[in-house]
């Protein structure tokens, strides 16, 4: 028996600059798929995508990219045409986090992280459909979060962000369907990236290990070949789903 196939069409990562973004990326071009990657650091995006584009042989373009700006993303979308020609797939991993409690919490910083969170999604699941639709196989990727369900008191805008997440792709799943295409969630746990290490410096040593049943933080990788799975064949009748990753996370300190 033939084995599937990871299809040839080009992919769109947002936040590819560094964490879990990058990593999808590096595991995506190994994997013979055409980039565009989307990020804010411009000089850093084009240097990934041109070091993947020479390593593994395949077209990849860096674009300097605001996902919280609507237009930014339309424009990123034609220049990602433009580009690298047929997309069939979209990871959105850009994300940023900020220590907000409620009595702390600023309207402003609210909308910004919930518009590059959460709203960037499906802005750029509407900019890019028609070429989704076209491929004849398209799939989409939010990157979540395990605090979509357990929740931090010192990051609600974050979990709440995420936990739309959850819901908006659950309902794009509902449009999407019958056009062909696939969307789902992979949520990961604590993973070394730079968004978790300060507070991996902040707190006494072994804080999130202890509540890990493997003992250990993930490696941003370890979520890249998640998604990788998610936007293959190999994946064919999945959609609407949430991938936890988190090595067995669990709410309370033991």
């Amino acid at each position: 028996m033939q084995q599937s196939s990871v299809p040839a069409s080009g992919v769109v990562v947002t936040g590819a600059a560094s964490g879990i973004g990058r990593a999808c990326a590096e595991v995506l071009a190994a994997a013979g798929r055409p980039l565009a990657l989307w990020d804010l650091n411009h000089d850093a995006v084009c240097t990934l995508a041109n070091a993947l584009g020479a390593e593994h042989g395949v077209a990849a373009v860096g674009l300097q990219v605001d996902v919280a700006d609507p237009a930014a993303i339309h424009e990123a979308a034609q220049s990602t045409r433009e580009a690298i020609g047929n997309i069939g797939g979209l990871v959105h991993a850009a994300g940023m986090v900020v220590q907000m409690p409620v009595a702390d919490t600023v309207a402003e910083a609210w909308d910004r992280l919930l518009n590059v969170n959460l709203r960037a999604l499906l802005l750029s699941v509407q900019a890019l459909l028609p070429d989704l639709e076209q491929s004849g196989h398209g799939a989409v990727v939010g990157i979540g979060s395990i605090n979509a369900t357990l929740g931090n008191g010192l990051i609600p805008a974050y979990s709440a962000s995420k936990g739309g997440m959850i819901s908006l792709v659950r309902s794009l799943a509902d449009d999407l369907g019958p056009r062909g295409v696939r969307i789902n969630v992979v949520s990961p746990g604590q993973i070394r990236t730079p968004m978790l290490q300060p507070a991996v410096d902040a707190l006494p040593e072994g804080t999130f290990e202890r509540r890990i049943l493997l003992g250990r933080l993930g490696e941003p990788r370890e979520v890249a070949t998640a998604v990788a799975f998610l936007l293959s064949d190999q994946a064919s009748y999945i959609t609407a789903a949430e991938l936890v990753v988190d090595g067995g996370n669990i709410s309370a300190q033991r």
